[in-house]
């Protein structure tokens, strides 16, 4: 499948915009298909990009999850960058004075509390505000567009909003950012001026192995695309005292610790008969994260078919597994951040909704049944049909 981004797109419009001076936000993720990095690619096309914004880990997209990020100078470009995760997360009127417009161009995981989803909302919001035309050059989505495959919680946006999770979306969304920022614009910001440039030749049943012959890592964890798939539902280790697997090779392709009985684990999850994944007991190493130089017992989850896997109903059922199954050593945790200092209540910011870890002590039984009701989005699929671009 021959894949275009909507930075490709671009590159061929410089003689519209050959007098505008942009600020462009973006990171080193966010390449042409030929894996360009974009910034690079729009100078030498002859876009005058003045002004770089980067998000959460940096314009290198190397920095610790979490972790505040500084203001700098792009050794690539020479240009100036602006941090969104530092002393700020939305973009000041100063920050645009000199520029005519904002362009947009950021990968995304498919995921609600993915956060550069959330510095696109805040640069909107700046952009409405201050009058500065937006362009948002789009990228597929790497968990396909299956509406068919989101999951929620949806948002309870008035008790859990926060940088993970600012407005009310389903966890799993299904939707390229293009179609998000069109939905919000209608919605939340109309005097925003957004254009988006939509990405060619994807389309909507399309995963990334489908499209992207090699996968560009989004952060230090995000490091392949079986890890995209299963983090929207592995990414909730965060609120555990499980380590997710960072500072391995394959950060949230599984779980563990070192007291985990790993093997009944393993066989009461894969007894659980969940479609399109299958868990394996192994042992491993931390060298950052949770239990650091540790021996960990834990699963690691293998995607058999991603068009019928469900990430979040994994994730959720795999710890209650671990909650029922060793409730003495199981035990919910803080997970502090640049904006989440004391890190209180991660699991409510992740799933979306409050006390959430009342949920965990249902039985088994009735807990998968309240998982049905909350996972399911139909509304979502319904409002945002008129947004679709592919």
């Amino acid at each position: 499948m021959a894949v275009r981004f909507g930075v490709d797109i671009f590159l061929k419009q410089v003689l519209d915009y050959q007098h505008q001076r942009f600020a462009l936000v973006t990171n080193q993720a966010a390449t042409t298909a030929t894996y360009v990095p974009s910034r690079q690619a729009l100078l030498s096309a002859g876009y005058q990009i003045v002004t770089l914004f980067s998000p959460e880990h940096g314009l290198d997209a190397i920095g610790d999850d979490g972790k505040l990020m500084p203001n700098g100078i792009d050794e690539l470009t020479g240009l100036p960058i602006i941090s969104l995760y530092g002393d700020k997360l939305q973009p000041s009127a100063g920050d645009l004075a000199d520029v005519d417009a904002v362009v947009v161009d950021l990968p995304d995981v498919g995921c609600r509390f993915y956060t550069y989803l959330w510095t696109l909302t805040h640069v909107m919001e700046a952009c409405a505000l201050l009058q500065k035309p937006l362009l948002l050059l789009d990228r597929p989505n790497p968990l396909s567009g299956r509406l068919a495959l989101t999951e929620g919680p949806m948002l309870d946006e008035a008790v859990c909003s926060s940088f993970i999770g600012r407005w009310r979306m389903p966890l799993r969304h299904a939707c390229t950012f293009g179609e998000l920022a069109t939905y919000w614009q209608q919605q939340r910001l109309p005097s925003l001026n957004l254009t988006v440039i939509k990405a060619e030749g994807w389309h909507r049943e399309a995963f990334a192995q489908d499209w992207q012959p090699s996968f560009v890592p989004t952060s230090p964890a995000m490091v392949n695309a079986e890890a995209a798939l299963l983090y929207p539902g592995l990414g909730l280790l965060e609120a555990t005292n499980l380590s997710e697997g960072r500072g391995t090779a394959t950060p949230f392709q599984l779980a563990g610790a070192p007291w985990l009985d790993a093997n009944p684990l393993t066989a009461q999850f894969n007894e659980v008969g969940l479609s399109g994944v299958v868990g394996r007991a192994i042992t491993f190493t931390p060298q950052s994260g949770n239990y650091v130089g540790q021996l960990c017992r834990g699963v690691m989850f293998h995607v058999t078919d991603p068009t019928c896997f469900k990430p979040v109903l994994s994730g959720l059922l795999f710890i209650k597994l671990v909650y029922d199954h060793q409730p003495n050593q199981f035990g919910w945790a803080p997970y502090p951040t640049h904006v989440n200092p004391t890190g209180k209540h991660h699991l409510d910011k992740l799933l979306g909704i409050p006390d959430s870890e009342i949920l965990f002590e249902q039985p088994i039984s009735s807990f998968t049944k309240t998982l049905h009701k909350l996972l399911v989005c139909e509304a979502w699929v319904d409002e945002m049909r008129p947004y679709l671009l592919y």
